[in-house]
């Protein structure tokens, strides 16, 4: 039974790696101070609680922020007594206080403008600056240029302190927003202007005014630092990390810890830290201070994905390439979002608003779309596998590359705009393609070698059942092997031992290559297909059979060879299909009405292509060719002509119904029609 600790005051409390604390009850409880570390805490609940430091701590860190804001307007009091020396009647002291005022200029304007790293740069130059010209004013000369020198150094001196000083009270101001918000600032101010006016009033100085006006300009700065740095300015994220740390110790930790589908709804975290911690799936919604945690390498340093969090309103945003593993998304409104490579394996997008998202290249192993809304995405070689979850998935339509300016609906499927997928139905569109394994040879294709290292890798694992399912030219030497597997299968060690095997094959020469084939047709005819690929736009192939069922490739002949489906120039559908009708129109009608003939059957197939959704006009051309085949191959005499004919044919029309989606008419159609036209033809 699940603890439960809900309400409870569990102030500074130690769970430190407790394994009993899934799906436990903290909400509403006070878990400031709290040690969770490597505690197991999934599915547990932290709804509404207050996380973050205890108050003896939070005390302490606004004093040593105060410290430091005291400390500051001590330094920019003093270097308002430098800079008055420009009114001094000793030339060496004006230009101690000329330098110093100028240094000093520069570093405001740096500071403001380009952020505390190339402060620090402007700090280094000018310290290193006047050692070097003090040194060598001092070797040269003596009596003037060693007073001159002398002041140089003076002001490099006094600009390193107040940079370093002016960026410790910045830390100080972060901390103090982090722990007390704006009352602490308040106080900083006070506490630095008074530390000023009272060394001021015990020195009784010409300088006064100068230092007074130094330091509240000063403090200001460091404030205006400190501030926007907390804020989530990049110029400042230095000052920001910094406070954030600081202020963490202390505080609630789950440093390591499990938080796998734990709720943080409403939950108040500043202070917290969550270094190595797993976050799969935890719930952020309406969480405050979420800016204030110690996110370590987790999704929770990204300000950008962190408001997402919180609000789940991610519209029209960019996350792309960004690390988003195990994010818990659900139901947040992601439409017109572009997450172009990015990585959002197991993660929860349940019910969330995909609408015109850019999911290019996105990976997707493990994650949840359950009810997720995915019309009009963009899904070019987008990485979902067969544990991706797809199940009432709303889709419309899809387009399956990304639009461009010439062409700002690209591949939609279905391809007619008039159409859209029914209820349920882009599952099964889109399964077929994520269960395969997918070998892609991106230079100078060896079809010998292919063949070869794809019979050596059937042949060691016949676990994985593999089948070719389809070949595709892309560019003009690169190949696409598609092949189906058994489920569970694991692809990356098969792609892995595959092209270990190819890439030997390849270096072999082409007298060893063919000692390893030894005439076996079956490689003999994979190799003929690779090689035919490559000289054509697109290729496709079916096996009939399970790789499993036989030790070796499955190719007989061209038993499971669809051969090639296009050429460079396809005739129009209109026209391909008036020719079909004109070519069954010459063959004789069935003797037996109740035993449709090769006219009546090629006629259904023809009407099935024609009204299939799921075939692109391309496609269907393509289709229709060979049923124009099988129409002439019919009125041919010569039975060896006819048999080959109608073989090929017959396994091209395999090949372009692949990866159609089971239920699809065309499928059924297929399923039925081609097996009997093969018997006609003397093939069954």
């Amino acid at each position: 039974m699940a603890l439960d600790f809900s309400g409870q005051n569990l102030r500074g409390r130690n769970f430190k790696g407790r394994k009993d604390l899934a799906g436990a009850n903290f909400s509403y409880a006070d878990i400031r101070g709290a040690n969770f570390t490597k505690a197991n805490l999934t599915s547990a609940n932290f709804s509404h609680a207050k996380a973050g430091l205890q108050r003896r701590w939070a005390i302490f860190l606004v004093l040593v922020s105060c410290l430091l804001s005291g400390l500051s307007g001590f330094i920019w009091e003093l270097n308002g007594n430098v800079v008055s020396h420009i009114f001094d009647s000793s030339i060496y002291k004006q230009i101690a206080g000329w330098i110093t005022l100028i240094l000093l200029i520069a570093f405001f304007f740096v500071m403001i403008y380009k952020g505390v790293g190339a402060s620090l740069r402007l700090f280094v130059v000018a310290f290193a600056g006047a050692i070097t010209i003090s040194i060598a004013l001092v070797g040269a000369f003596a009596g003037d240029f060693a007073g001159a020198s002398a002041g140089l150094f003076a002001g490099g001196i006094a600009v390193a302190i107040v940079v370093t000083t002016a960026i410790a009270a910045a830390i100080g101001t972060a901390i103090a927003i982090t722990v007390a918000g704006d009352i602490a600032v308040a106080g900083e101010i006070a506490i630095a202007i008074a530390t000023a006016i009272a060394v001021v009033a015990t020195t009784f100085s010409f300088s006064v005014a100068f230092a007074i006006a130094f330091t509240v300009v000063g403090t200001l700065l460091s404030i205006y630092i400190g501030w926007q740095a907390m804020k989530g300015d990049e110029k400042y994220f230095f000052v920001c990390n910094i406070a954030i740390a600081f202020a963490a110790t202390g505080g609630t930790s789950f440093r390591g810890a499990n938080l796998t589908n734990a709720d943080f709804t409403q939950a108040t975290l500043k202070s917290t830290d969550f270094r190595n911690t797993i976050l799969i799936c935890s719930r952020w919604h309406q969480a405050k201070m979420l800016d204030r945690v110690r996110p370590g390498s987790t999704y929770l340093q990204n300000s950008q994905v962190r408001q997402l969090l919180v609000t789940g309103e991610g519209q029209d945003k960019n996350f792309d390439r960004e690390t988003l593993r195990g994010i818990n998304l659900q139901a947040a409104n992601l439409a017109d979002t572009s997450f172009i490579g990015a990585d959002l394996s197991e993660a929860n997008l349940q019910d969330a608003d995909l609408s015109r998202a850019k999911l290019k290249q996105i990976q997707l192993d493990g994650t949840d779309l359950t009810g997720a809304t995915l019309t009009g995405a963009f899904i070019e070689d987008w990485g979902i596998t067969n544990t991706t979850k797809l199940h009432g998935v709303r889709c419309e339509y899809v387009f399956m590359r990304l639009p461009t300016k010439e062409d700002p609906d690209p591949l939609r499927k279905p391809d007619n705009k008039q159409e859209v997928f029914p209820d349920g139905d882009f599952a099964n569109f889109i399964k077929p393609i994520f269960d395969t394994l997918d070998l892609y040879h991106n230079q100078g294709v060896d079809p010998r070698a292919v063949a070869i290292a794809f019979k050596n890798l059937a042949e060691n694992h016949p676990e994985a059942e593999l089948e070719i399912v389809a070949m595709e030219k892309r560019g003009d030497d690169k190949i696409l092997l598609r092949a189906k597997t058994a489920a569970g299968s694991d692809k990356s060690q098969l792609s892995a031992e595959y092209f270990d095997d190819y890439n030997q094959l390849k270096a072999l020469s082409q007298s060893q290559q063919l000692l390893l084939v030894e005439k076996d047709k079956r490689i003999i005819s994979l190799e003929n297909m690779v090689d035919t690929a490559l000289k054509q736009p697109k290729f496709y192939t079916q096996g009939d059979t399970n790789m499993s069922d036989i030790s070796g490739i499955n190719i007989q002949g061209s038993s499971n060879v669809s051969g090639i489906a296009g050429n460079n120039s396809i005739a129009n559908l209109g026209t391909i299909s008036g020719n079909v009708s004109i070519a069954l129109n010459q063959l004789p009608d069935a003797t037996d009405a109740e035993k449709p003939g090769i006219k009546e059957l090629l006629s259904q197939l023809q009407d099935a292509i024609i009204q299939s959704t799921y075939l692109s006009e391309e496609d269907k051309t393509e289709a229709l060719e060979q049923v124009n085949s099988l129409a002439e191959a019919g009125k041919t005499p010569q039975e060896s002509t006819k048999q080959k004919t109608a073989k090929t044919a017959i396994t091209m029309l395999k090949g372009i119904f692949t990866g159609l989606p089971a239920v699809a008419s065309l499928v059924e159609a297929g399923n039925k029609l081609l097996p009997a036209i093969s018997k006609l033809f003397g093939l069954g």
